[in-house]
């Protein structure tokens, strides 16, 4: 059964729309600056042995899918074999029509396999087949995959404890793509869970070679830490907050709360929130004399299903948007930075899209001319809101809120290597949505002016926002 779902103009519904996209938006470079590919499979040059590993094994967003169709199990993440895994979610497709993950799979399909059946349980077996000897024959390895999209750069996401061996092994080896790491602190904010600090504390003790008995063994290790990542190339750093907390907190109020960490004592709540407030703070101001970019994930609350994650263990698909006020304490978490003028550049996200508009209003709130225009960005739609509606929302909210021109643009927060297409499906939407505007009036039709945003939210905003190094800088398009 073939069919032109994936055409030319998937997503594109005006003639202005499809002139915008195949004009302006589908030939530029790709800079991916945040996503979870592993750099040791980049450097391997690693390729999937077939659809059902390079879809399944490590996506909870299709585990989630599964199990809403019903599917046991042992067909998900249990001893079945891939073809039969592979057999089981496509009999989900038909189910999930008008999901993102129907719309992802077969643009991948298509991009990746010039494959343009529909899925289903009738076509599966047929799919399997006609994408396998890519599989075979390697032609959809990763690097094959990134050259293919034309990937620049690309940040990975990589713990404060990691040797970033394969990074710059990379680097050695002059790949085509700029892969750089990214220091993701959120092991070293595990202040509350006595038994991951304590093993985060010691896994530092072992890079550093040093003892960590106080407070300023601690930060010190963390300021040595940052220097290597900064010299491998990282110029961005990542966490995540569950739940947004502040509370006033001195050097000598953090020592005693470190301190009495360290003896094993247990911390009220409110010298938890202290310390990790002192923590954010300190880590703020070394972003910001590295000249770095701060990440903040907000909004998700984990592993709602204990019995799930019992047996399945955390991050398996279990975790939900979390409906938690944030606009209070995450202003002063960011005051407590621009007060001494060393707030960071900084990306919020928020997985709850109601949380839209507070954070576009946020971010307007500490702008300032110290480093870039659109210095705090409101991050790009993000986990349960990576899809059209969800990208039209967070793209309006900015829109009516803040500086659109000025957007960084999209990013596929993916381990999927075949995902680089969402690059693809964020520029189709974008351009869409433009011309719907002009459609309506809201915007002029002046395609100097609509060249310019969209050449500039897809790619040079990003090129000119990051400190990347060995990036030749160009001016944003004027």
């Amino acid at each position: 059964m073939s069919n032109t779902y994936i055409s030319e103009h998937f997503l594109l519904s005006t003639p202005l729309a499809i002139d915008l996209y195949h004009d302006y938006a589908a030939s530029l470079p790709i800079i991916d600056y945040h996503n979870h590919l592993e750099a040791k499979e980049i450097w391997e040059d690693h390729c999937a042995t077939n659809l059902a590993q390079a879809w399944l094994d490590k996506d909870h967003y299709v585990w989630r899918a599964m199990r809403w169709n019903g599917i046991d199990e042992h067909w998900i993440t249990g001893a079945a074999s891939d073809q039969e895994k592979f057999q089981k979610w496509t009999e989900c497709m038909p189910y999930l029509l008008g999901n993102p993950l129907y719309q992802w799979s077969h643009l991948e399909l298509k991009r990746f396999f010039n494959c343009s059946k529909t899925l289903s349980q009738h076509t599966g077996q047929a799919i399997w087949s006609e994408c396998q000897p890519q599989f075979n024959d390697k032609q959809v390895s990763t690097r094959k995959v990134l050259k293919q999209c034309n990937v620049t750069t690309l940040c990975t996401t990589d713990s404060p404890c990691s040797d970033l061996r394969y990074h710059i092994h990379l680097q050695q080896d002059h790949c085509s793509t700029q892969v750089l790491p990214t220091f993701r602190a959120d092991e070293l904010f595990a202040i509350d869970d006595p038994q991951a600090i304590e093993q985060t504390i010691a896994q530092l003790e072992t890079c550093e070679q040093t003892k960590i008995a106080t407070l300023d063994d601690y930060l010190s290790v963390i300021q040595k830490r940052v220097a290597f990542f900064h010299s491998t190339g990282c110029r961005l750093a990542d966490l995540g907050l569950p739940l947004v907390t502040f509370a006033q907190c001195s050097k000598q109020q953090a020592e005693r709360c470190f301190d009495l960490l360290r003896r094993g004592g247990d911390l009220t709540s409110e010298q938890v929130i202290q310390l990790k407030s002192f923590l954010f703070t300190y880590l703020g101001k070394l972003y910001h004399h590295n000249e770095w970019a701060m990440q903040l994930h907000i909004g998700v609350l984990p592993n709602v299903n204990a019995r799930r994650k019992a047996a399945l263990g955390a991050g398996t698909g279990f975790s939900v948007i979390n409906d938690q006020r944030i606009a209070e304490n995450l202003t002063r978490l960011l005051d407590s930075l621009d007060d001494t003028r060393q707030l960071p550049k900084t990306i919020i996200y928020s997985v709850n899209p109601e949380h839209n508009s507070v954070l576009a209003s946020i971010s307007g709130a500490f702008q300032d001319s110290d480093s870039a225009a659109g210095k705090i960005q409101l991050g790009a739609a993000w986990w349960f809101n990576d899809h059209k509606d969800g990208m039209e929302a967070q793209l309006t909210t900015l829109k009516n809120l803040g500086a659109l021109g000025r957007f960084i643009g999209m990013l596929t927060d993916s381990r999927n290597i075949f995902s680089m297409s969402r690059h693809e499906y964020f520029r189709r939407v974008l351009c869409n949505k433009l011309a719907e505007w002009v459609d309506q009036g809201e915007l002029p039709n002046d395609m100097a002016l609509l060249k310019m945003t969209i050449e500039n939210i897809c790619y040079y905003n990003a090129l000119n926002y990051f400190n990347f190094p060995s990036v030749n800088k160009q001016e944003a398009v004027q």
